[in-house]
């Protein structure tokens, strides 16, 4: 059985291996906003595979040719390969670790909640606004979407984006500015109908200064008053806790694979 591509238009085939993942990076792609698919079938998938930016979902009944088939064939150099939550994850965690051997380390990811109208504004004001005077928080125009290709620790912040036209159309983001150079930010990495994925950082040196915090809450009240859901997804603790601070609550640790090809 061969592995095949979903086109756009053949979206809705695969949606129900997805049913219930609660990760907007699939939702983005399933509404045909970024990212690529693949299935076991086209007519009939039992098992399914997204892709977009770093990261690789799968679903439905454990399929090696779909974890191992065309990932190498991508200029990327690293995927953060997420099993399903379901009780076939583990099942699908083997074959990664069958393909991947030593290229391949499980690692644990945090899921936070998605709570619409949890927000408190008054908060996120005072936070957008509590920094030393040396700093200004503002959008990021084309300049500093320049300065994001520019800098290793920034890029996520626009690489999913062809360009600033794109970005300007479809995209959304806050950055934290000191004498012009961009020393914090947070964007969306990835779109999808209705809201974004949050990435979020600091230049190192500008570190656990607050930073973080008053873009994160800058940018969520920009997509408060543009009727947009924040999603918030953390890599680590620290992640956990900024995301805590900013409103969201913690959802679930779930098990993840970050793998080198």
């Amino acid at each position: 059985m061969g592995i095949y591509k979903v086109g756009e238009n053949k979206m809705a085939a695969i949606a129900p291996l997805f049913a219930g993942w609660e990760e907007s990076l699939i939702w983005s792609c399933l509404q045909g906003y970024m990212g690529e698919a693949w299935a076991d079938s086209e007519e009939n998938p039992q098992a399914a595979r997204i892709m977009l930016a770093d990261f690789c979902y799968f679903a439905g009944k454990a399929n090696r040719g779909l974890v191992a088939e065309e990932i190498k064939t991508h200029t990327r150099k690293f995927v953060i390969m997420v099993p399903p939550l379901d009780a076939r994850g583990e099942a699908w965690a083997k074959e990664i670790e069958a393909v991947y051997g030593e290229c391949c380390k499980r690692v644990e990811r945090y899921a936070i909640k998605k709570e619409p109208g949890i927000f408190d504004r008054e908060k996120l004001t005072r936070l957008a606004g509590s920094l030393d005077a040396e700093f200004e928080v503002k959008l990021i125009d084309e300049g500093i979407f320049k300065q994001t290709r520019e800098q290793d620790w920034a890029k996520d912040f626009t690489s999913q984006y062809v360009d600033f036209k794109e970005y300007h159309k479809r995209g959304l983001g806050v950055a934290v500015v000191r004498q012009g150079e961009l020393v914090a930010g947070a964007s969306s990495y990835t779109v999808y109908r209705g809201g974004i994925e949050v990435e979020i950082g600091a230049k190192e040196g500008y570190r656990r200064r607050g930073l973080a915090s008053a873009c994160g809450a800058k940018l969520i009240l920009e997509c408060m008053d543009r009727g947009l859901y924040p999603c918030w997804d953390a890599q680590n603790k620290w992640s956990v806790a900024l995301a805590e601070k900013l409103g969201y609550h913690f959802d679930r640790a779930y098990p993840a694979y970050e793998v080198y090809v």
